[in-house]
């Protein structure tokens, strides 16, 4: 399937690893947030036209097939409304020709996936939906927002806080830190990077220079996403290109842990593939998001000194693991409690003979 050319570009290597990711996390987002609840959104907010220059599908229809697609799916009862929002109209026009042939593809289509393209900006979109809801006296289902603009405008913090009020609903923003950057000293775009953060503390930046002035601006921009819009656990992953530099970030915020963990092991198995990693940071080390060959140390690292002289519950652990380190909780036990145990430097106190069960205290010995 294809759109007019006019309106597709090529795929690249970012693109694909950032499509990968979101595949692999809603596959474990539809089937426990549709084992609670009635109905669950998924908001697109820069859907694109659809498809890219090869074929390659856009993150509407991933998210439309990672559904249909699911093994699961036939049991899945709850009601699913699919939101995409593109404002340019030779897009949204190519758009909606590919969902009409998705769909058309998979006939007779499940009655309860309703799926509803927007010839609009985001911002436009998200207010007109709030407004709606607010006419109604009702209350936003559970959300996933998907936000992947092409620069910085448009996308106001105002406007997000207002979305993620509601409780259960999470954001993936593709924060385009190259452009803020680049423009956050310069004064001409000011009222958009005001939108953007939702202060003017970004001016700080002005005095700050290479490494220190990006990393400022990502600080700025994770701490309003916490305080502004009430995100519990909000977790940044660096896209590092095949120069070495960091391209952009991508920021997960949601308020329960579940989501927390399904990130991180999205994260952990999506192969970025022509030069691109994920990374996050731990300790001033860079922690490369790869399976193979794993380096725990940083995770090794962090335990000992948080826990250093304190006994905790290994569940205690497992939050401290997915909250505050890049790692998953697969990394916890057998890779850095096993060998710790073995050089004495933990003692354990288990329910069964071996392994870390469920209620297992874990003794970290003073240095």
């Amino acid at each position: 399937m294809a759109g007019p050319k006019t309106t597709l570009w090529e795929l690249e290597p970012h693109t694909r690893a950032k499509h990968d990711l979101l595949r692999r996390y809603l596959g474990g987002w539809f089937p426990v947030l549709s084992a609670y609840n009635g109905r669950i959104v998924f908001l697109d907010g820069f859907a694109g036209p659809g498809a890219y220059d090869n074929g390659e599908p856009g993150s509407p229809l991933i998210a439309l097939d990672t559904l249909l697609k699911h093994a699961y799916f036939p049991k899945m009862r709850c009601e699913f409304l699919f939101f995409f929002c593109e404002a340019d109209a030779n897009r949204f026009d190519s758009l909606q020709g590919l969902i009409e042939a998705y769909k058309a593809e998979h006939a007779p289509w499940p009655s309860n996936v309703k799926v509803e393209a927007v010839n609009s900006p985001f911002a436009q979109t998200a207010t007109d939906l709030l407004s709606y809801i607010g006419t109604q006296k009702s209350k936003l289902a559970p959300t996933f927002a998907f936000v992947d603009p092409f620069g910085f405008s448009g996308l106001p913090m105002k406007l997000l806080s207002d979305l993620l009020s509601f409780d259960r609903c999470e954001l993936f923003v593709n924060y385009m830190v190259n452009f803020v950057n680049r423009f956050a000293g310069a004064g001409n775009v000011d009222h958009h990077l005001t939108e953007l953060f939702g202060t003017d503390e970004y001016k700080e930046a002005a005095a700050l220079q290479g490494k220190d002035r990006q990393q400022f601006l990502h600080d700025l921009y994770q701490r309003q996403l916490s305080d502004v819009c009430g995100l519990t656990y909000v977790q940044s992953f660096a896209m590092i290109n095949r120069t070495g530099n960091i391209g952009y970030y991508l920021f997960h915020g949601t308020r329960d842990i579940k989501g927390v963990e399904l990130m991180k092991d999205a994260m952990w198995k999506v192969d970025p593939g022509g030069g691109f990693t994920f990374s996050d940071r731990l300790a001033g080390q860079d922690v490369l998001f790869t399976e193979d060959d794993v380096d725990v140390s940083p995770l090794r690292t962090a335990l000992l000194q948080k826990f250093a002289g304190r006994t905790v519950g290994i569940t205690r652990l497992e939050e401290f693991t997915l909250i505050n380190t890049p790692y998953r909780k697969t990394h916890l036990r057998k890779p850095v409690l096993g060998p710790l145990e073995k050089e004495g430097l933990i003692e354990v106190a288990r329910p069964g003979r071996s392994g870390f069960p469920t209620g297992t205290r874990v003794a970290f010995l003073n240095p």
